[in-house]
């Protein structure tokens, strides 16, 4: 591959990289790992810490903080290196694992406003809390549905 066609993959790596940042970061995962988790989506192996450091800029131990959250978060999952005490990360490709975790939290969030719905004065703060957990329910129904379908489909 020419040097021209190598410089647009890496500019266009990059952009995706950000581009997936810019889109998690409002949803609550710090820059540095939504930075990560859109370099782990493109690489084609494990990589390490040190590795991951290089690539994006950051010091390991950076580095390591948050790959250990997008394994919490079911977004990346660890290698052991056989003889080594070198961790590799790569993106998960557990969706299982990714929409019951979620779904844990969002039944979590759903307990805790029905509790706070029953101790509402009646009116529109409980009306609110209720509707609130109501959704959370109906939205983990939809995704269960959803991961179950998709797992039909891909495990013929």
């Amino acid at each position: 591959m020419s040097n021209k066609t190598n410089a647009k993959r890496a500019a266009a790596q990059r952009h995706f990289v950000e581009d997936i940042a810019r889109l998690l970061a409002p949803w609550g995962l710090p820059q540095t790992a939504a930075r990560l988790y859109g370099h782990l989506l493109l690489a084609a192996e494990p990589l390490s810490l040190d590795r991951i450091a290089a690539d994006l800029d950051i010091s390991k131990s950076t580095a390591s903080v948050s790959a250990r959250l997008l394994e919490m978060s079911r977004l990346a999952q660890r290698h052991a290196q056989r003889g080594s005490r070198r961790v590799l990360f790569e993106a998960s490709d557990d969706l299982e694992g990714m929409v019951t975790e979620q779904t844990r939290l969002m039944q979590a969030l759903a307990r805790l406003l029905k509790a706070g719905a029953r101790d509402a004065a009646p009116g529109p703060v409980r009306d609110r809390l209720e509707l609130m957990a109501e959704f959370n329910l109906a939205t983990i129904e939809g995704m269960e549905t959803a991961l179950r379908r998709w797992l039909a489909k891909t495990r013929r």
